[in-house]
């Protein structure tokens, strides 16, 4: 593998990204600095921390940056239960992120455990 743009789950996290921005463009403009800014953090944080741990070529640090990337794939699902309380996306937009973040984090956890035994080898 060259890139970490041939990991599934750097496309998965991809898009989820692409998806939130979809979604957040629609927010009033008083959440600019709170919310979206916020939201736009932590669901890029997730394909950017993948691809830096690819980057490091150390099983522990790969690891380590899959974690955070979990880490934010959590915190985005929380910023967008926010955005459905106040309102700013339906529970349809809701699911359909459930379903990226499931998509995404059962792949971040088959990926752990890929590294984890390389890391044993």
């Amino acid at each position: 593998m060259n890139s970490f743009e041939e990991l599934e789950v750097w496309e998965k996290a991809r898009d989820l990204r692409v998806f939130v921005s979809s979604v957040i463009g629609d927010f009033p403009i008083e959440e600019k600095f709170m919310l979206v800014s916020q939201v736009k953090k932590s669901s890029r944080s997730i394909g950017s921390n993948i691809a830096e741990g690819f980057g490091r070529f150390h099983y522990q640090e790969n690891i380590q940056f899959c974690r955070q990337a979990r880490g934010s794939l959590f915190e985005t699902l929380d910023h967008m239960i926010v955005a459905f309380d106040e309102g700013f996306i339906t529970i349809e937009n809701l699911n359909d992120y459930r379903e990226y973040h499931s998509e995404c984090l059962k792949l971040l956890n088959g990926h752990i455990s890929y590294l984890k035994k390389g890391r044993n080898l």
